[in-house]
């Protein structure tokens, strides 16, 4: 399997499996504004670009966002996501508590909206499952 890195900084890093279609982040650090959102979008490119339905989000490092960054990505870029083909997301949830209040909220909305949401607390297994779909 190929594995591109696509953004690699002190915040985050960005790859794309190309054989599975997979995009795939990890949070390095609390991660917000500028930063938080060159991730995401960057992602929906590699949606679009390769037709991918699927997303990795290793969010261990991160905690609960502001909340400009909450409507942004509620408002703009989960629709966006949508559009864009994504379906299938994995999540290794943030260590602290306030992240995964804060990402519980985000899931149920989404879980509502039809995206196929599964938690995990290791990388592997989270890409097993989503090569295993398909």
């Amino acid at each position: 399997m190929t594995k591109l890195t696509i953004l690699d900084t002190d915040y985050a890093t960005l790859w794309y499996h190309t054989d599975d279609k997979i995009v795939q982040h990890v949070y390095h650090k609390f991660i917000y504004g500028k930063e938080f959102r060159d991730v995401l979008n960057k992602g929906v490119e590699l949606l679009k670009e390769h037709g991918a339905t699927k997303w990795l989000s290793d969010d261990r490092k991160n905690s609960a966002l502001p909340t400009e960054d909450l409507n942004w990505s509620m408002t703009e870029w989960f629709p966006k996501a949508f559009e864009a083909g994504w379906r299938n997301w994995a999540i290794i949830m943030p260590d602290k508590v306030a992240g995964q209040m804060n990402m519980n909220r985000i899931m149920k909305v989404n879980i509502d909206r039809g995206l196929n949401i599964k938690v995990f607390e290791d990388t592997n297994e989270a890409l097993e499952w989503l090569k295993s779909i398909g």
